[in-house]
């Protein structure tokens, strides 16, 4: 259960400031190493629980630039987003 941030990111961080667990982190502590924002996949909740609809997605100014990521076997997701609508072409807030 996770979103994922895409290469049109403007690195602003207001996706940052918004995680309420601090699962995102900046191009400077990504683990890939690839000059872009990062989403922890085994920290992220969706904001479930936090929020109506994932925060980091809500504060983005870059339309698409946070899309659903594959979901996780044994983790719990939102219902009404499923496996169907979760890929690197789906934004989370459209």
């Amino acid at each position: 259960m996770s979103v994922k941030i895409t290469d049109i990111c403007i690195a602003c961080g207001a996706c940052i400031d918004e995680c309420p667990v601090e699962a995102i982190v900046d191009d400077d502590d990504s683990p890939n190493n690839d000059g872009a924002y990062f989403v922890y996949n085994d920290k992220c909740v969706e904001c479930v629980g936090h929020n109506d609809a994932p925060a980091c997605a809500d504060a983005c100014p870059t339309e698409g630039c946070i899309v659903w990521d594959a979901v996780v076997d044994g983790q719990a997701f939102r219902d009404d987003i499923g496996e169907d609508k979760r890929s690197s072409h789906t934004p989370v807030v459209e």
